[in-house]
């Protein structure tokens, strides 16, 4: 399974980037004439967009096409290629050129059209699990990390960006849809903020779970993995699309091989997670530890 922005949105690159090569060898053209009639200098863009070590822009893939004597046909499938390569890697000062907002935003049609979404989550609970005010101050810690400074007003923009991914939560409610998170027992556990923030969010998501449309699932901390290991967040999207949440960015992967072993993953884990009662268990066994540690840093 990929595990980094290289694995699968290199591959996709190369993909690409050998489809370009075989369209100039299938017409008999040099490396160095092609550079010739592109008008430039040597071949050495040639060599570096078929080789995916630059990539290959709508402007490349359409030059290619018309100095190979490619038909329409053939370019519309190598430009559609080409968008979706763009497509699979974004990284967050990317995703969030115009302020936070515009990057909830962005990704909204995508929770109003699904029909089934199946979450893991190893390090925070998703934003559509999350309280108004863990919200803000996730928010809140992504501008300071990934850098959010294209904007006039911060604190505008922050709010703005909250009240779009508040807004957004109203998709659990779609009769339409269903809803499948699995969390790591330690997501509940992780308090980067104040107490009682948490508390209130472990209520919350409480309340959220009896949802008919939505489902919560928690993998016990002391579960016998029996080699299944945790890995980075992912989402999946029916059952073509999978977003992965990465450090440095966004990765969206839907080649139909690399789509499986997502859902491979995700059967792997579900096996491993708890729902109903005992997931409810273990958000009130969180809660409790929450409480004793309020209680203890208050003096009581």
């Amino acid at each position: 399974m990929p595990s980094s922005s290289s694995s699968s949105a290199q591959a996709a690159r190369q993909r690409l980037a050998d489809q370009l090569r075989e369209l100039r060898v299938q017409a008999r053209i040099s490396g160095v004439e092609f550079a010739r009639r592109a008008g430039w200098g040597d071949s050495t863009n040639v060599t570096k967009i078929e080789k995916a070590q630059r990539p290959a822009s709508v402007d490349h893939v359409r030059l290619w096409c018309r100095i190979c004597g490619a038909g329409e046909q053939r370019e519309a499938e190598l430009l559609n290629e080409q968008r979706a390569v763009a497509r699979m890697w974004v990284t967050y000062p990317q995703l969030n050129q115009g302020g936070l907002r515009a990057a909830q935003k962005s990704i909204r049609d995508r929770y109003e059209n699904l029909t089934l979404s199946r979450i893991y989550q190893s390090r925070v609970l998703h934003s559509l699990l999350q309280t108004e005010a863990y919200t803000r101050e996730a928010l809140r810690g992504a501008q300071v990390e990934q850098g959010v400074t294209d904007v006039t007003d911060l604190e505008a923009d922050l709010e703005a960006a909250v009240a779009e991914r508040m807004n957004r939560q109203k998709a659990l409610k779609r009769p339409d849809a269903r809803w499948v998170f699995i969390l790591e027992e330690w997501v509940l556990w992780l308090r980067p903020w104040w107490p009682e923030l948490h508390i209130d969010q472990l209520h919350y998501l409480l309340k959220l779970r009896k949802q008919p449309t939505v489902s919560v699932g928690i993998i016990p901390a002391n579960a016998s993995r029996q080699g299944i290991h945790p890995t980075e967040t992912f989402s999946i999207t029916d059952t073509h699309l999978i977003t992965v949440e990465l450090v440095s960015g966004y990765l969206s992967v839907t080649q139909p091989a690399e789509v499986e072993m997502y859902q491979a993953k995700w059967r792997q884990l579900s096996e491993l997670a708890v729902f109903g009662q005992s997931s409810v268990a273990l958000i009130g066994r969180a809660i409790a530890m929450l409480e004793h540690s309020r209680r203890n840093q208050d003096g009581v």
